[in-house]
């Protein structure tokens, strides 16, 4: 179960636990409306927020404000701190396994992370073909099809597609089996290209040395501050698409000030990786992190 997206169990009248699979095939699951037989359960935290809310009670229902940060159907906070503390530690084994691997060979694993339509992939082969004959390889994320890893391998480089069927994202032990097919080579680049979501990828480490976040000047300025977890987690930022931001009012200032309320330490690169603007610093920022592993 993912405890961020909220898929989840749910236990039944007669205390069975429905399964995610099955509660999917009743239309329970993410749903809204009243499910059968279902045993009501408090759950102080949601009385919590709505305590907080606004004269009319109405116009803000927020379900973050718990020790966990995030409310499912059914389990209580407690549990669900439980669950994702439990996943979570079985992922940054697997993670820090990936880690001491590519820190031996001396490889730069990049976690890029994004919203659907940022222009990751194209960003990706771009930086492929200006890197040269650079060693790398590349791991590609998606729920269906192998439509990037496609792309990726038409510029010559080697490439691994992993399809995460009903997964909202990568995890370790994913990206650790991908490793052991790809083999790559010493001092090379690795780029790990995340399931589009700004959400669940913030959680798991996969074993590389930063996340970087691709955020299109066409998603809006306060994309940051709606997903906070996401910036904060990431090392870098990329604004892409940076030759729309006339045709679309962006206010690029706005952008970097709002990464900064989230992330203070966030670095920043501007860049359009359809014409070329910006790649410059971007190439010299993959290089100096390179060699900076062989010290």
């Amino acid at each position: 179960m993912c405890t961020v997206c909220g898929c989840s169990e749910l236990v039944m009248a007669d205390g069975r636990v429905m399964s995610h699979d099955e509660a999917h095939g009743l239309g329970l699951a993410h749903s809204h409306g009243p499910a059968p037989a279902l045993v009501a359960l408090p759950f102080p935290h949601v009385q919590a927020a709505h305590q907080t809310l606004p004269a009319n009670g109405t116009d803000h229902h927020h379900y973050g404000n718990g020790s966990a940060g995030v409310s499912v159907p059914g389990m209580s906070q407690t549990r669900l701190i439980e669950v994702e503390t439990s996943i979570l530690a079985k992922n940054d084994g697997f993670a820090a396994s990936n880690r001491r691997l590519l820190e031996a060979l001396g490889v730069l694993a990049l976690n890029l992370v994004s919203s659907p339509g940022s222009g990751k992939t194209t960003l990706l082969c771009r930086t492929i073909e200006a890197l040269g004959n650079v060693p790398l390889a590349v791991i590609e994320g998606d729920q269906q099809t192998s439509a990037d890893a496609d792309r990726i391998r038409a510029t010559g480089a080697r490439a691994i597609q992993i399809n995460t069927g009903k997964g909202c994202h990568l995890d370790a032990q994913m990206v650790g089996h991908a490793i052991d097919s790809l083999r790559p080579q010493p001092a090379s680049f690795l780029f790990i290209e995340n399931v589009g979501n700004l959400v669940c990828p913030a959680a798991f480490d996969l074993g590389e040395a930063a996340k970087v976040a691709i955020l299109s000047v066409t998603e809006g300025e306060d994309k940051p501050l709606k997903y906070p977890d996401m910036f904060t987690a990431a090392r870098l930022a990329i604004l892409n698409k940076l030759d729309l931001a006339p045709h679309c009012d962006a206010n690029l200032e706005l952008y970097e000030a709002n990464l900064r309320r989230v992330n203070p330490k966030i670095e920043i690169l501007r860049l359009s990786a359809r014409t070329g603007e910006g790649m410059a610093e971007w190439l010299a920022w993959l290089r100096a992190r390179l060699q900076g592993m062989a010290r």
